[in-house]
């Protein structure tokens, strides 16, 4: 490839310089909302990228208003359709709207061991099993789940544990699975139709993706205290990459690095992330609002756990096409 070299009389930092400011001087081209929708669309229902591997799925993109885009994409031959009524598990989905209690709850000010407990620093990373019938109590004390683990404390490990023991120092012992939603709908909002498999507030919430738009867009908005604390003091999680002993497990793949906030992920990879807020669930529901907070998504499915990854895959295509407004077809 013949390469031209900058001038001899021009130091090349004044000429990065000048290259920048050259390019900053051409204006933008505006995106439009029809652009966006047909590129979100196109993407989403592609058998080119990564989408195909999560279907079926459900999808939505929206504004801190209102619902811009969407639909059901189902596989081939596969009777399983997914809707915006659907009522799915919604796995890790649930920290972030236990997270949004919380903040609610203390009024946004949390005290350092709250915020250790939201964070996965705590050092309770043994919770295992729960059952329906179980109170939240019952659940932290069943087997090893009340467990700390002393050399786990202050160091990243990706466990519902952290959140039970916090729903303990709540006094949310007594409740039943439908007493912890009442609960948390009562600060969160009662419109949403959440509900609880097990009472677990890490891991046991299911909804619809109607009821976590609308959970998205309260964030957004700030009508909930969390909205104004999205990415709060991101904590590394990747242990190949962050300082020795500073995160011990992630659900992440560890080709990438996420960091973590109150609840949430927050999508630094330098790589793939774009910085949007997320919290991917181990069934396959994929919620996002983009770093901007200007646009919300969500990739909705229900499989069986270690399949979730596709999910975090087609929705980010789909945000990036949304944002640019080219169709992504080719996979990641």
């Amino acid at each position: 490839m013949h390469q031209v070299n900058p001038s001899p009389r021009l130091p090349l930092r004044r000429v990065a310089l000048a290259a920048l400011l050259a390019a900053a001087a051409v204006p933008a081209v505006a995106v439009t909302l029809q652009e966006r929708i047909a590129a979100a669309s196109e993407t989403a229902g592609s058998s080119s990228n990564t989408c195909l591997a999560a279907r079926p799925f459900y999808w939505e993109v929206g504004s801190a208003s209102q619902q811009l885009a969407g639909g059901s994409v189902n596989a081939d031959g596969d009777p399983k359709s997914y809707t915006r009524t659907s009522r799915l598990n919604l796995g890790s989905v649930s920290k972030w709207v236990f997270a949004a209690y919380v903040l609610e709850r203390t009024g946004g000010t949390l005290t350092s061991d709250q915020q250790a407990k939201l964070q996965h620093l705590s050092g309770y990373v043994s919770l295992g099993k729960c059952y329906p019938g179980q109170t939240v109590g019952a659940c932290y004390r069943y087997e090893d789940n009340e467990t700390l683990t002393p050399e786990a404390v202050g160091k990243f490990d990706y466990d519902g544990g952290h959140m039970q023991r916090l729903a303990m120092d709540l006094g949310l012992g007594k409740l039943k699975r439908q007493q912890l939603a009442n609960e948390v709908l009562s600060y969160i909002g009662a419109q949403l139709p959440l509900g609880f498999s097990v009472p677990m507030p890490a891991g046991g919430a299911n909804g619809t993706p109607a009821g976590i738009a609308t959970f998205l867009r309260k964030l957004m908005n700030q009508q909930l205290v969390l909205g104004a604390q999205l990415g709060t003091s991101p904590v590394c999680t990747n242990p190949t990459t962050c300082a020795a002993g500073e995160a011990l497990g992630t659900p992440v793949p560890l080709e990438e690095s996420w960091t973590y906030s109150l609840g949430h992920w927050v999508e630094s990879d330098p790589v793939h992330g774009d910085g949007s807020f997320s919290s991917p669930g181990t069934l396959g529901f994929y919620p996002w609002i983009s770093a901007n907070t200007t646009s919300y998504g969500l990739i909705a499915r229900d499989v069986d756990a270690g399949n979730s990854w596709p999910s975090v895959q087609c929705g980010r295509q789909v945000r990036k096409a949304w944002q640019t407004g080219v169709p992504q077809h080719d996979p990641q």
